[in-house]
């Protein structure tokens, strides 16, 4: 027997057929478009931002993530089921594709028919276990939504809908195929291939050969009416994920990860700065929020959210959605509150986990803007006296500048005013160069250095603050001017290479200090200690240290730096005893997004609840590469009453106790 089948089976190929196939397909596509340009018009409220560029890497971000599934599956329950969904479903589209190919073009036009043979087998096999595997996805998901809900998921009627809808037309689809294989395919060689459609005739085939074609006629045109609804319904209900999330991939910052936009602060034309209202975001703040699937998963990840904050990144995304669409002159602020924006440690957790490709931070910090720069507003009195004090002396802590350099004496470390013929400038950053616990840091660091041959110069009185906090506080006017200051303090140096202690200050000057001109290397420094160990030039006498280790969010998820420093801590000696939360889902210290300013009065304190999970895992060193976490790991651990479990040291101390002498 030929082993393929005929298409139209029962329904005609006729014109009775095909013109009223088509039309529907017409008026559903047609509906479809329209409901897509609608929404297209409430995007372009916002401001324009170019994400067409580069785009050949934008379609390869996008195809991979939408083919591969690779975002979404990197939570693996939730995930797979979805995953396997949209690769089965990918596959009945296609099957389905080639099937109207065949059927209205080539065998219709040329008589052509390759659905035929070999092929047919392998094509019936493959579409009968996709649809199988859709269903039983589209089963857990179901079981995951209304019986076993994880906390904080969201079921609208939507979701009642996507589920009803989807589960219909695999069935009908089914049942399509059952009614035609128990009256032409049962008993037959071809049957075995199509196994659950073979299920199905087999329930069906004590029915007469005239029910069987009256059923399959009828829940033919049934499931076509459902396919046409599917269409329309895409863009009116959370189906248009399909369309937005997909898109969204292709429109992804491109990086630099986790670079601000800067503003033109000396555009005359500028009549406000940051953002209060839809039109002052950009056309991708609104997308986003359609892109969004509910999901809640940065929800979960997000510090602030999971110790009593009232930010959630999922709802803040949603909101400005809800403004876009139903009140496009309502004021932002207002309507997601201060308190909410001013939670955001911008950790960078919520877009990291995001399967959707949306972009939290970068919508708070707009906000933030407009609350400082326009309104003068901070989160606390002691913000503003932070600002006031960087204004004066170029530093938070309030301490005078000329004091800057003070804790490089002992050690022979000139300034470049004194000595510009240095290996490396060592940007210290305040905490480095005020703080006495940072202090011990800063000078580990140093002696390593010393120990490797290399000729370390500091800026001292010269360096200032490198603006970060002050800039994902909102403050941009101080940041650049900071910036502006430093800058040039190390273009009249003629530095080569920069290295840094402070990941904030490293991401600001290897990024963000771009747009202003700034083009010297610059270099963190596990990374830097990382190189001169591989070299050679660095020589350690390991030790046995049981610790476990924090992956700063400034390190980790803003510049996936996740490997140097272990390397570093197993060349020391270190046994490593990881966090349940580690590397990219590492929970935040609470000191990012300028937080390391403000006093933290809401909820449960971040960096305890941190301290805690440290505890957890028996190691009594708790390894940090960052003044700020440090700074808060020295609280958390008297908050949490841990002293004599956990202490917390950096990195460089660790190792500058094992310089081979």
């Amino acid at each position: 027997m030929e082993f393929t089948r005929e298409i139209y089976w029962n329904v005609g190929h006729g014109a009775l057929t095909l013109v009223p196939m088509y039309l529907l397909a017409i008026i559903a596509i047609g509906l479809l478009v329209k409901g897509a340009l609608a929404r297209v018009a409430i995007y372009r409220q916002g401001l324009p931002l170019n994400r067409f560029d580069q785009w050949q890497r934008r379609l390869t971000v996008a195809l991979e993530n939408v083919l591969l599934q690779k975002k979404v599956t990197r939570v693996p329950w939730p995930g797979l089921l979805h995953g396997f969904f949209f690769w089965g479903f990918f596959l009945l589209f296609i099957g389905t594709t080639l099937i109207v190919i065949q059927a209205d073009f080539t065998d219709l036009l040329f008589d052509v028919k390759f659905l035929t043979g070999t092929f047919y087998k392998l094509f019936s096999v493959t579409l009968d276990l996709a649809g199988l595997v859709c269903i039983v996805m589209l089963a857990g998901l179901l079981l995951r939504r209304y019986f076993f809900p994880p906390e904080g998921l969201e079921t609208k009627r939507d979701d009642a809908i996507m589920h009803g809808l989807l589960f219909t037309i695999l069935l009908t689809g089914f049942v399509i195929e059952g009614a035609r294989m128990a009256v032409t395919e049962l008993g037959t060689e071809l049957a075995p291939w199509s196994p659950v459609g073979l299920a199905v005739a087999n329930l069906l085939s004590g029915v007469g050969e005239g029910g069987l074609r009256l059923l399959h006629k009828l829940t033919w045109w049934f499931h076509l009416l459902l396919v046409m609804g599917f269409f329309i319904l895409i863009p009116l209900t959370k189906f248009r994920h399909i369309l937005s999330t997909s898109s969204n991939y292709f429109f992804s910052d491109l990086g630099p990860k986790g670079k601000l936009v800067s503003l033109d602060l000396e555009n005359e034309d500028s009549e406000s700065f940051g953002a209060t209202s839809i039109k002052e975001l950009t056309w991708k703040d609104i997308f986003d929020a359609d892109a969004c699937t509910l999901c809640k998963r940065c929800q979960d990840r997000c510090p602030a959210y999971n110790t009593g904050k009232p930010l959630s990144p999922m709802k803040l995304v949603n909101q400005i959605g809800e403004v876009a669409f139903t009140n496009p002159e309502a004021n932002l602020i207002d309507t997601i509150s201060k308190d909410v924006l001013w939670a955001c440690t911008t950790c960078r957790a919520c877009q990291e986990i995001c399967p959707a490709g949306i972009e939290h931070v970068g919508k708070i910090i707009e906000l933030r803007r407009s609350m400082v720069l326009m309104e003068g507003e901070f989160p606390g009195d002691e913000v503003m006296t932070a600002m006031e004090a960087t204004e004066v002396n170029g530093n938070p802590l309030g301490i005078g500048y000329a004091e800057r350099g003070d804790w490089a004496g002992e050690l022979g470390v000139k300034s470049l005013a004194e000595d510009a013929e240095v290996d490396v400038l060592y940007f210290v950053g305040c905490y480095g160069s005020f703080d006495k616990r940072n202090i011990a840091v800063a000078r580990s660091f140093v002696r390593l250095c010393q120990a490797a041959g290399v000729k370390v110069g500091i800026l001292g009185k010269e360096e200032k603050c490198c603006g970060e906090p002050m800039r994902k506080m909102g403050n941009e006017y101080l940041y650049q001017s900071l910036a502006n200051e430093n800058i040039e303090t190390i273009k009249g140096y003629e530095v080569k290479k920069v290295v840094t202690t402070c990941p904030h200050c490293y991401n600001t000057l290897a990024k963000d200090y771009r747009d202003l001109g700034f083009e010297v290397e610059v270099v963190t420094y596990t990374v830097y200690l990382k190189e001169l160990l591989d070299s050679g030039r660095l020589k350690l006498d390991a030790a046995d240290l049981a610790c476990t280790y924090h992956d700063s969010c400034y390190l980790g998820r803003h510049n996936d730096i996740y490997e140097a420093p272990r390397q570093l801590l197993a060349a020391a000696g270190g046994k490593l005893v990881e966090m349940d939360k580690n590397r990219a889902e590492a929970f935040c210290c609470s000191a990012g997004g300028g937080r390391i300013l403000a006093e933290e009065k809401l909820g449960e304190r971040i960096n305890i609840k941190r301290v805690q999970m440290a505890v957890a895992t028996g190691a009594p060193t708790l390894v940090s590469n960052c003044p700020f976490c440090l700074t808060m790991f020295e609280d958390g651990v008297k908050g949490a009453g841990v002293e004599e479990q956990l202490k917390p040291k950096d990195i460089a101390e660790i190792l500058a106790e094992r310089i081979r002498q």
